[in-house]
């Protein structure tokens, strides 16, 4: 079982920045990838951005340019840097860890993103 905590989520301006740290927990020995979804109110989920063990990257279109994914492997660690935020990013943000080779996958609760315009 592998435990997901987000945090650093909140309010900003239109403009500012933020920065999402995800930590896992449990059986996290071995390789993984980790990422993050984000869901709007009356909208489903929709992935955001992707760092694999490799350290390669894939990004939604709509923050390619703007957010940033990196991971401390030491730390079990991914984090999400959001600049240029805009009100259409508001949203619960979620990290999953998928675990290699198994593809199991765990999600995180949610933390609050609110970009007010």
């Amino acid at each position: 079982q592998v435990q997901l905590i987000e945090s650093g989520g909140g309010l900003v301006q239109a403009g500012g920045s933020l920065r999402l740290s995800c930590a896992a927990s449990g059986r996290t020995f071995g390789s993984y990838n980790m990422g993050w979804s984000r869901q709007a109110p009356g909208k489903e989920r929709e992935f955001v951005a992707r760092i694999r063990w490799s350290g390669s990257t894939d990004y939604a279109e709509s923050v390619k340019g703007r957010f940033t994914i990196s991971r401390d492997n030491a730390k079990n660690t991914v984090y999400l840097q959001m600049n240029s935020l805009k009100p259409e990013d508001t949203a619960v943000y979620y990290c999953n860890i998928k675990l290699l080779p198994s593809q199991l996958q765990y999600w995180g609760q949610g933390t609050q993103v609110t970009v007010s315009s």
